[in-house]
């Protein structure tokens, strides 16, 4: 497969599994957000960008930090995320927050737009993350700061899948490989320009219902390639049956453990020398 029809799916995929899910909002996905903004002393009249707004968790929490003579602006390719999203700021009555429907990874703005700029668990998703960091250096102010939130390698469940397919001779990538530890994401940083970086980590996993842990349904999200595409539906069916039994033979009185080891990542523009 071709990589832009590869890409083009892709991104399809990404979409369609973001905008079908219509109670996003919850204890977990706020708790995995608002810690950016424990990095980042935000200022009232600030010009703030998130990236993948999604439900606007982000945005709207900042939008009250920072004030009337500021403005936050949410970029998302979901358009049932960020429906979700204007319907919570009409409720709330925000009249500094700007919601584009865009590809995140693609969309342009002038240089130095932006005095910070987030991202909140979905930089994994895109296809070339060092040229996204990159082009997030140019928006920003010299003195402005770039945090992001991103997983470990051993998060969310993908290194029993990777085992699981591994026996069957099916190669698959992380997603989470590129920012999976905090060597890699302060490498990521450094390598864009950004200075005074730090990375701070929070341990958010939890006990699952073993029958709701089971159900894989056999995705898999990778920006570059999905093996799981190619694997006959009988083979699919036999991957399934031994991801269940996996789950039911680790679980505890508990529950099934989810990992969810994350990162916050915060990286600093240098002021110009004089």
């Amino acid at each position: 497969m071709q990589n832009s029809q590869y890409e083009q799916q892709y991104k399809k995929r990404v979409i369609d599994f973001f905008d079908s899910r219509t109670s996003y909002d919850n204890d977990y996905t706020i708790h995995r957000a608002l810690p950016l903004l424990d990095l980042v002393q935000l200022q009232k009249g600030q010009k703030v960008l998130d990236m993948a707004t999604g439900t606007g968790i982000i945005a709207i929490a900042v939008s009250q930090i920072i004030g009337s003579e500021g403005k936050v602006t949410g970029v998302d390719f979901s358009s049932g995320m960020l429906a979700q999203a204007q319907h919570k700021i009409e409720e709330l009555d925000l009249q500094n927050i700007e919601l584009i429907e865009a590809d995140a990874e693609y969309i342009d703005f002038n240089d130095q737009s932006f005095e910070v700029i987030l991202c909140s668990t979905a930089i994994v998703y895109f296809k070339d993350i060092p040229a996204a960091l990159r082009k997030w250096y140019r928006f920003l102010k010299p003195g402005g700061v770039v945090a992001f939130s991103c997983c470990s390698e051993e998060s969310c469940g993908a290194p029993l899948i990777i085992d699981i397919c591994d026996k069957h001779n099916i190669l698959l990538t992380n997603i989470n490989e590129a920012t999976g530890t905090p060597e890699k994401c302060h490498h990521l940083l450094a390598e864009a320009g950004f200075k005074d970086i730090q990375v701070k980590t929070q341990q958010l996993g939890f006990y699952r219902n073993v029958e709701q842990a089971k159900e894989w349904n056999g995705g898999w999200f990778h920006p570059k390639e999905n093996p799981l595409l190619q694997v006959s539906s009988d083979q699919m069916t036999e991957l399934k049956a031994e991801y269940r039994q996996k789950i039911d033979a680790e679980a505890t009185e508990q529950g099934a453990w989810y990992e969810n080891l994350t990162f916050f990542v915060i990286g600093r523009k240098v002021l110009s020398k004089l």
